[in-house]
């Protein structure tokens, strides 16, 4: 049995080791996500890491354990991924600037025919932003491979008045959750 991460993320990588998981292999699904419309945002995170799971499954052992997950940024209801651009970014932080949002995380766990998925919600609330401040940001690079643009564990983190949740689902990986989904896997 060994343990695969379905994800290229780096913090995701960080967030395992954090909770005391190494040696895990990473796989990335590659795959289109296709998800159907009118999904709300906990069925949307839930469906795109639950093909995760399966997509990578193929390339793993039955007694494998496949953890993936999705995070997607909503604010008003609207999904905000990845910027395609720097203008893409700076607009969205400019919506986000003095206003809450809500980041959403589904996590799939998959060994053989079992599978455990949650969503997990956390509110987060910006500070006004001046476009400078954005401006700056954004000439960083960081903002450029997150959802909403910003990354609330490095220098997005200025950014941030307060969290309501669990901090690390902003992160991109509840360990909170995660953790009590692989005691029903017998990790941890």
């Amino acid at each position: 049995m060994g343990i695969v991460l379905a994800s290229g993320s780096p913090r995701r990588r960080e967030l395992l080791n954090l909770i005391g998981l190494e040696g895990f292999r990473v796989i990335t699904d590659g795959s289109v996500e296709e998800v159907p419309p009118g999904l709300t945002p906990e069925q949307t995170v839930s469906e795109i890491a639950r093909q995760k799971a399966k997509n990578v499954s193929h390339y793993c052992d039955d007694n494998d354990i496949i953890i993936a997950a999705d995070t997607l940024v909503y604010l008003d209801g609207r999904p905000m991924g990845k910027p395609e651009s720097p203008s893409d970014a700076k607009a969205m932080l400019r919506e986000l600037s003095g206003r809450r949002h809500t980041v959403y995380t589904g996590v799939v766990i998959l060994k053989g025919g079992k599978i455990v998925s949650d969503v997990v919600a956390t509110d987060v609330f910006f500070r006004a932003v001046s476009d400078s401040e954005i401006s700056a940001y954004v000439k960083s690079g960081e903002p450029m491979d997150k959802a909403g643009a910003y990354g609330a564990q490095g220098l997005g983190s200025v950014f941030v008045e307060r969290i309501e949740g669990e901090f690390f689902n902003v992160m991109g990986l509840p360990l909170c959750r995660l953790s009590m989904m692989l005691k029903e896997f017998k990790v941890l």
